[in-house]
């Protein structure tokens, strides 16, 4: 029991710091670890994995828009794209058997934590507010499709495609990128971690609730820190969780 209840917690932390940092989903760090040190089926880690993330991206949420870091309007919009084209990715995936891409939000993972040390998204909330509201409303449906069908299709890789896109396509500051990000995965989080109960039964109660919590509280601190932080404290303390974090689930999965 001890066992189960701190690998919960250790993926928590690890989850919490990802999500409240960057916006990542717990479902890259927790379900790896779930799978890897506990044996418990792939479905059910993924929901726990979900359900976790529902209340620290909740809280993250918060938090980024009590500092003002969290663009609710287009937001709204490319959540409600995301969904939508989510379920289209998943009917497509369904169709065009594709293995090549199972370790495609761990590498994106990695691979953008080393974009954030080397090359730091320094975008201003001024040169954000310069683009016109159509612009960034249209935007928004394009990039919330995209980033719908890739998560639908390959399963996983959401918080940190909506990161990717949000910085380098839609020139969004790295806080607001954040804070949007995480305000889109509450819903979206919450979607999937019904679904999955709903298909797949109650998960191991003890795992659901320790991870739950670890998570939020981790993800707490961590947005907490974030927005306190200069725009390049915040990239490189962001770019070394991500690195750290994608190669720990590369050295789990592989190792």
């Amino acid at each position: 029991m001890w066992y189960k209840l701190l690998i919960c917690f250790i993926a928590g932390i690890g989850a919490g710091l990802g999500t409240g940092f960057a916006g990542m989903s717990a479902a890259a760090v927790i379900s790896p670890m779930l799978i890897t040190f506990l044996h418990i089926p792939a479905y059910q880690a993924v929901g726990i994995a979900l359900a976790s993330d529902v209340l620290a991206s909740a809280v993250s949420a918060y938090t980024y828009g009590k500092n003002k870091n969290l663009d609710i309007k287009n937001g709204l919009t490319m959540m409600v794209t995301v969904l939508l084209f989510t379920m289209v990715g998943s009917w497509v995936s369904s169709l065009v058997p594709s293995h090549a891409m199972g370790n495609f939000s761990v590498f994106m993972t990695l691979l953008l934590g080393i974009k954030f040390i080397v090359k730091p998204v320094m975008t201003t909330k001024e040169s954000m507010a310069s683009v016109s509201a159509k612009k960034r409303f249209v935007q928004s449906v394009l990039c919330g499709t995209l980033i719908g069908f890739i998560c639908g299709f390959v399963g996983a890789g959401g918080g940190m495609m909506m990161l990717l896109i949000l910085t380098t396509v839609l020139g969004y500051e790295l806080k607001t990128a954040v804070g949007t990000s995480v305000f889109i995965m509450a819903f979206t989080a919450f979607t999937g971690a019904v679904s999955h109960f709903a298909i797949g039964g109650a998960p191991d109660m003890w795992c659901l609730v320790f991870c739950v919590l670890s998570t939020l509280l981790w993800a707490r601190i961590a947005a907490r820190f974030a927005n306190k932080a200069s725009a390049i404290t915040l990239n490189r303390a962001t770019g070394v969780v991500l690195t750290v974090l994608g190669a720990a689930i590369l050295a789990v999965n592989y190792l």
